[in-house]
């Protein structure tokens, strides 16, 4: 693959229940996206992935991670790593749009 620049109009756009997301980049070896929630929005609950480690990077707002049975508070410039087959959902408890950015290694097919 050679070096690309994907802009947000140009990345593949879907919904996980109000959750907006973006993937940029889907390889056999990593997958990149970002995911946009409005203040007080929750995503739909994500099964988890078998076997990719996600990392969640919160670039903009203030999140709940809920992974298992576990809660995380997480601030602009916190990240965090999800263990594979982990089901996890984020909400916006910030009271501006948030955007965490995500990505699985290794990328599932």
């Amino acid at each position: 693959m050679d070096t690309k620049i994907v802009k947000p109009s140009e990345a593949n756009i879907f919904l996980e229940g109000v959750e907006v997301c973006r993937e940029y980049f889907h390889t056999e070896k990593i997958t990149f996206g970002t995911s946009e929630l409005q203040p007080g929005q929750t995503g739909a609950v994500d099964n988890g992935h078998k076997d990719s480690h996600e990392v969640f990077y919160v670039a903009k707002g203030h999140v709940l991670l809920r992974c298992g049975d576990k809660l995380y508070d997480l601030r602009e410039g916190d990240a965090q790593i999800i263990p594979p087959g982990e089901p996890h959902q984020l909400t916006n408890i910030g009271t501006e749009a948030c955007v965490v950015t995500w990505s699985l290694a290794p990328s599932e097919s």
